[in-house]
């Protein structure tokens, strides 16, 4: 996959990096150094524009009794969140290396995570309270310790990157274009896009994307709905095998165009979710094209895309179905949960 976050071992970077120089500050010089020259053979998850580093992720798989937290852990495992640093003019990277850390975390059996941070630090604790991080303690230094365990708070942000499917809800299927639909859910990118490369972009980045239609049956949608994201079929080959389902997203909120006050609300709403360009999104306030507004969550990429013959003949919809949405029966969700091999982790039932 060709993404601009890259997983790569800590010794191909420079520990003089200037990226680095507030940790220093934080933890010490020498201290951090050394830190850094001890995980050199480990891997992180770093975004570099050319040779300059703009965001580093280490998650450790810790086993161990720590005594410098208090309360403090047992003896237990978990996904320790080592190092989350982005570049201050990159926030919506942080949403982007969240659902990497919260979907391996699900993906590898941990059933906790946690995060040390500074409490001077509000931006990226404002984050992981968004997603469900809560208050643990504190580490000797002074850090905050936030944790993020299995428990369901039947919230969809704090439950991200699960899906609730117990809940009173409906169920979606939603067309996307294919020259849109990778840059929305990179994570969701399909074997036959070799050559496509997943930029630094922020409605790539963020969990939180926007979804502008002219399709007013969204509007059957409710907080917490499905939806099965369709990557409908590209031009020139047969839909039966180039259009597919991808992903799974969780509803937000429905919105009208005609609910903003000012053209500066709208852009304000659409802020880094939406694959528009300004232009473009002024053009949709004066021609009022696209007045319905999807803003929804984006959880998880199916393991195994679902092709459209597959939908159609396993999953059970309508091959006369409009496709760029339909209604879907909890019976169809769940053979697209199980054909698309989304493992039960993903899953609160």
């Amino acid at each position: 996959m060709n993404d601009v976050i890259q997983k790569i071992k800590i010794g191909a970077l420079s520990v003089e990096n200037p990226f680095f120089d507030s940790l220093r500050e934080s933890y010490g010089h020498d201290e951090f150094n050394n830190w850094l020259m001890t995980k050199r053979e480990e891997d992180a998850y770093v975004l570099r524009d050319e040779d300059k580093l703009l965001g580093f992720l280490y998650l450790k798989d810790e086993t161990e009794e720590t005594m410098c937290i208090t309360p403090s852990f047992e003896y237990k495992r978990r996904l320790k969140i080592g190092t989350f640093k982005i570049d201050a003019h990159r926030t919506v990277l942080g949403q982007r290396f969240l659902s990497i850390v919260l979907r391996k975390m699900l993906n590898e059996d941990f059933d906790f995570t946690y995060v040390t941070l500074f409490e001077s630090q509000s931006g990226l604790i404002k984050l992981f309270n968004k997603f469900g991080f809560k208050h643990w303690g504190y580490k000797d230094n002074g850090e905050l310790v936030l944790y993020k365990d299995l428990e369901v708070s039947h919230d969809i942000y704090k439950d991200f990157p699960r899906i609730n499917i117990i809940r009173e809800k409906q169920n979606h299927l939603l067309g996307i274009y294919p020259k849109y639909h990778t840059k929305l859910f990179p994570d969701s990118i399909l074997t036959t896009e070799r050559d496509h490369v997943v930029e630094d972009l922020s409605f790539t980045n963020t969990n939180e994307k926007i979804y502008l239609t002219k399709i007013k049956n969204v509007n059957n949608m409710n907080v917490g709905d499905i939806i099965v994201i369709y990557r409908t079929g590209e031009w020139g080959k047969s839909a039966e095998y180039s259009a597919v389902a991808t992903s799974l997203c969780t509803v937000v909120e429905i919105k009208n165009i005609f609910d903003f006050n000012s053209l500066e609300d709208f852009l304000s709403y659409c802020g880094k979710g939406t694959i528009f360009t300004e232009k473009e999104l002024i053009e949709f306030w004066r021609n009022k094209c696209y007045p319905y507004i999807v803003k929804m969550l984006y959880n998880v990429p199916l393991s195994k895309r679902i092709i459209r013959k597959d939908l159609i003949q396993k999953v059970g919809i309508e091959r006369s179905a409009y496709a760029g949405y339909m209604l879907l029966t909890d019976d169809q969700l769940n053979r697209v949960l199980e054909i698309g091999e989304v493992d039960e982790s993903f899953i609160i039932n």
